[in-house]
Formats: structure tokens, sequence, C-alpha cells
């Protein structure tokens, strides 16, 4: 690949998950759309979603607040053409574009703090599943954020989070149980250790233009880089949790419903800018979406299935 590009593709497979990496590139945009993700003939999630959140390391409560919000906003009712629940709405055009439409409503569920660090600060993708199969259910998504100050293995040399699925075999009193699938996702907050690589715009690149960072919504750059590639993973999530939904390229490597749609913000984006944005006119941050408690955020394009193109909010 290009050694301007933003994030690097990379995967880890072993015999219980897969894994799918986030991928964010600044210095490429997708040229032709057109037919770009394939479906696979694996199913999608759908329906009532319990979305839990693992807190591991320390977060301040502010900082909480962003990103259980941002779950929130994700089904909130809302009219406008700049809510976050608009914005996810586009997932549900996947089932759409199978003749069966299907609602995707996200609800809040348990958040578990790990201030302890149970498992060290320097864990491996075995035991991102460790944390998330404690909450596990066939409906939920158990997503783990970990702190500024935790190491895990890829972020920032190559990725900002990634999300994946389990396999577990709950126990019943016989001893026996059905072994079923679980999603889970993984973001860690790059604040102090790569912000030029997960934390774009909000902070200038590594590589690529040297355009000047945009505020952050939140006054937080890392938790608002965290929302971007939250954001991103989670749409991955629903339109290809298990590896067979929709994607193109390589398995190992796929495009997925935001990261098809690398660096795009709002109209008008190009290699190195984001797109035209909203901002506000007090706080001089930048967004395009708008959830519960006023809260503003910046989420990615959404690939379109039904007109082959980037959709955004503005």
């Amino acid at each position: 690949m290009s050694p301007t590009t933003f994030l690097l593709h990379l995967l880890f497979i072993c015999s219980i998950f897969h894994v799918t990496f986030a991928t964010r590139r600044l210095t490429e945009l997708v040229r032709d759309s057109s037919n770009l993700l394939k479906y696979h003939n694996g199913p999608l999630l759908a329906g009532n979603i319990s979305v839990n959140l693992i807190w591991y390391g320390n977060f301040k409560p502010s900082q909480k607040a962003i990103i259980s919000d941002f779950i929130t906003s994700l089904n909130a009712k809302s009219q406008s053409q700049h809510s976050v629940s608009t914005w996810w709405k586009t997932t549900e055009k996947y089932h759409n574009k199978l003749n069966k439409p299907k609602s995707i409503s996200i609800r809040l569920g348990k958040q578990i703090s790990d201030p302890k660090y149970s498992l060290g600060k320097s864990l491996t993708e075995n035991h991102l599943v460790k944390l998330a199969s404690n909450v596990a259910s066939p409906i939920t998504v158990n997503i783990v954020l970990t702190a500024n100050d935790v190491i895990v293995r890829g972020f920032c040399s190559g990725r900002c989070g990634a999300h994946g699925s389990g396999l577990l075999n709950p126990k019943t009193t016989h001893g026996k149980g059905n072994k079923y699938k679980f999603a889970y996702i993984w973001v860690g907050n790059s604040e102090t250790r790569c912000p030029g690589q997960c934390a774009w715009p909000f902070h200038q690149p590594i590589y690529g233009p040297q355009g000047a960072p945009l505020v952050a919504p939140n006054n937080d750059v890392g938790v608002d880089g965290m929302v971007i590639n939250l954001a991103s993973l989670l749409a991955g999530t629903v339109t290809n949790p298990f590896g067979n939904g929709y994607y193109q390229g390589d398995a190992n490597a796929p495009l997925e419903a935001a990261s098809a749609c690398p660096g795009v913000y709002g109209k008008g984006a190009y290699p190195g800018y984001p797109g035209d944005l909203l901002v506000d006119s007090t706080t001089g941050a930048s967004y395009n979406a708008v959830g519960v408690n006023k809260r503003k955020y910046l989420v990615p394009a959404l690939y379109d299935p039904f007109t082959s193109t980037c959709s955004t909010l503005v």
C-alpha cells in the first residue's frame, strides 16, 4: 500500500473468533464506488440490539457520557436531517437491498468498568475477546473501550479499533448448552499515542496534507476520535457481523459500510479535507450530527447500497 495510507488493513484469525480492523484513509478516497459492496450470503444484525460498554482503564465521567450519549442517540426520536439517528438509518438499507426490510434498534445496555486493568496494560485479541465475552449474548454487541494508557496489539501502528465475533458455549444446569456467536467491537483512546492517526481530523495527520486540525465538538480529541471509529465499526458490525455479510475486496481486509468511504464526512471531501461541515458558532467546533442532550458529533459517511455513493448528513 501507499506510504500515505492513513491506516493499514490487518487481520488476526484464530479458531474461535475473527477480527475485521477499522480503516480510515486520509489520502485515498473512493473514486469508483459503483457496486462497491457485495453481499456474501451471511447473516446481518437486526431488531432490538443491546449495546454493552466495557470501560477498560481510567475514564472520566465526562468521557463516558460522550460515548454513552452517542449510543443512546442512535435510536433517539428525531426528524432532523442532521441527527445521529438519521445517519444510522442508512444501515437499514442493507436489509432493504435484500428485499428483507428490517429495523435496527440500538439501546444502551450494561456499562462495566475495569479501572484496575485486570488483564494488564498490554492486551492481545484474546484479551479483548475475554473482556467482551463476560456479558455476551446473541442479541448484544459488546464494546471494549480502552483508555489512553493501554496498549493493544497493532494499535496505532496499523489500527484504531476492530470488530469481530466470538463463540460461546454457555453452561446449562446439565453442563451443556448451544454454541452461539456474539459480536464485539474494540476501540482505543489515541489521545496520547497516535491522535494523528486515529483522531483525525481533530489532530494533524502523520501523513498527507497538513491542514489545521478541527476543533473537537466535545472538547476531547481522544474521545471524539473514538466516536468516529466506534461509529464506523458499529456500522460494519451490523452489516458484516461474522465476516460474510456486506463487504468488498479481500475478506481479510474488507471495505465495509463506513470504511468504503474513507476520509469523507461532508460534501466536497477530498484527500486531507473532511468535507463541508457544520460549525458551532460559540465554540468553533466542527460536527455533522446532533444527538441526545444536544451533543454534537462527527460521524463518517456511509456507503448507500442503492445509490452506490457515500452518503453524508451534510
